[in-house]
C-alpha cells in the first residue's frame, strides 16, 4: 500500500507544480514569464537585499493576486474533495458530496445572512466560516432525518433529500438577497463562485482547517474501508462505527464550511475527484484521501485558471465553471449506476 501511495502520491505532487507553474506564468495584465519569475525568484529570503528592477505594480500583481489566488485555489480545492471523500466514504456512496447532500448549500445560507445584514466582521475574519459550519451541521441533520425510515438510511432517498433541501436553501438565500438590495452584486458574485478579490488573509484563513480537517480524515482510512462491507461488519472488525461517523461528518461539513464561506458556491469538486481517483487507483481509502487532497487542488486550480483567463480580460465564476465540468460527469455517474443496476438486476 506505501510504495502504491508514494508512486501515485508521486506523480500528483509532479502534476501539482507543473500546474502551479502554469497557473503563474499567465494572466490577464500580460507580464513575461521572464518578469513573473523573476519577481518570483526576487521574493526569496536569500535574494533579500538587491534593489528591484521591475515597477511595484507588477510585483503586487504576481505576490499579491496571482500567488495568492493559486495557493487558495488549491487550498480550496483541498477541503472540498476531503469532504467529498469523507462523504462518500461514511454514505458508502460515490454520488454523495457536499453540494448533493445539501450541505453546501446550508453553509451557503449561513454564509449569506451575515453577508446580506453586515454582520461577517462580527468577530473577525472567523465570523462566516464559523455561522457557515453550524447550518452546515444542521442541514446534514435535516437531511439525515428526511432520509430515515424506520430505523434505515436508503442511499437514493438519502441524495433525494439532499436534493430538496438544497432547493429549499437555495430560496432562502434568494429571498435573504431580495431584502438588501445594497449587497445584491456582491452576494450574487459570491453564490457564483469566485477567487477574485481575495488576499493572503484567507490563505491565512483555511489552512489551520485544512491542516486539522486532513490529519483527522487519513486517521480514518482504514475503518472506511471496512464501512464497504457494511457497518455491521465495520463493527465486528473493532470499529466504533457511530464514533467514525460523527467524526468523519463533523470534519468533512468544517472544510466545506470555511471553503464555501471564502470561494462561495462551487460544485462537484467533492463528487468528480474522489470518483475519478477510485477509478484509477482503486477503493482504498487509506490512498484515496490523501490523494484527493492534491488532486481537488488540482482541479480547482485549473478550473480557476480558465475563469480569468478563457475570456480575458473578462472573468467567468468558478461555479460556472466547475458545474460544466461536474454537471456532465454527475449525469455519466447516474447512468453507469443505473446500467450497473440493471446489469445486476
Amino acid at each position: 500500500m506505501k510504495i502504491k501511495l508514494y508512486t501515485y502520491g508521486g506523480a500528483a505532487m509532479l502534476l501539482l507544480l507543473a500546474s502551479i507553474v502554469v497557473s503563474l506564468s499567465i494572466g490577464s495584465a500580460g507580464l513575461p514569464l521572464r518578469d513573473v519569475w523573476g519577481i518570483l525568484v526576487h521574493q526569496l529570503p536569500w535574494m533579500d537585499g538587491g534593489v528591484s528592477k521591475w515597477d511595484a505594480g507588477d510585483i503586487a500583481i504576481v505576490t499579491q493576486l496571482r500567488l495568492s489566488r493559486v495557493l487558495l485555489a488549491i487550498l480550496v480545492g483541498a477541503c472540498l474533495s476531503l469532504a467529498g471523500a469523507g462523504f462518500q466514504g461514511v454514505l458508502r456512496n460515490p454520488l454523495a458530496d457536499p453540494f448533493t447532500l445539501g450541505v453546501a448549500s446550508g453553509c451557503s445560507v449561513g454564509a449569506a445572512f451575515l453577508i446580506v445584514f453586515g454582520f461577517q466582521t462580527v468577530i473577525g475574519i472567523w465570523s462566516v466560516p464559523l455561522v457557515a459550519f453550524i447550518t452546515g451541521i444542521i442541514t446534514l441533520l435535516i437531511v439525515f432525518t428526511l432520509s430515515r425510515a424506520r430505523g434505515s438510511m436508503n442511499v437514493e432517498t438519502l441524495i433525494l433529500s439532499g436534493v430538496i433541501v438544497q432547493a429549499f436553501l437555495g430560496a432562502i438565500v434568494s429571498f435573504m438577497v431580495s431584502l438588501s438590495q445594497g449587497v445584491v452584486n456582491e452576494i450574487m458574485f459570491w453564490l457564483m463562485g469566485s477567487l477574485s478579490a481575495r488576499s493572503w488573509e484567507h490563505v491565512k484563513l483555511i489552512l489551520p482547517f485544512l491542516l486539522v480537517g486532513f490529519p483527522v480524515l487519513i486517521r480514518y482510512g482504514q475503518p472506511l474501508n471496512l464501512f464497504v462491507f457494511g457497518e455491521r461488519h465495520a463493527a465486528q472488525m473493532g470499529i466504533n462505527v457511530e464514533r467514525t461517523k460523527l467524526l468523519v461528518l463533523i470534519t468533512s461539513t468544517l472544510l466545506t464550511a470555511v471553503a464555501v464561506s471564502i470561494a462561495g458556491v462551487v460544485g462537484f469538486v467533492g463528487l468528480v475527484v474522489p470518483h475519478l481517483l477510485r477509478l484509477l487507483v482503486g477503493p482504498d481509502y487509506r490512498i484515496i484521501i490523501p490523494l484527493s487532497a492534491i488532486g481537488g487542488g488540482i482541479y480547482l486550480l485549473w478550473a480557476d485558471t480558465l475563469a480569468r483567463t478563457m475570456l480575458s480580460p473578462k472573468e467567468i465564476s468558478l461555479g460556472v465553471v466547475t458545474a460544466l465540468i461536474g454537471a456532465p460527469f454527475f449525469a455519466y455517474l447516474l447512468y453507469r449506476r443505473k446500467v450497473l443496476q440493471g446489469g445486476s438486476s
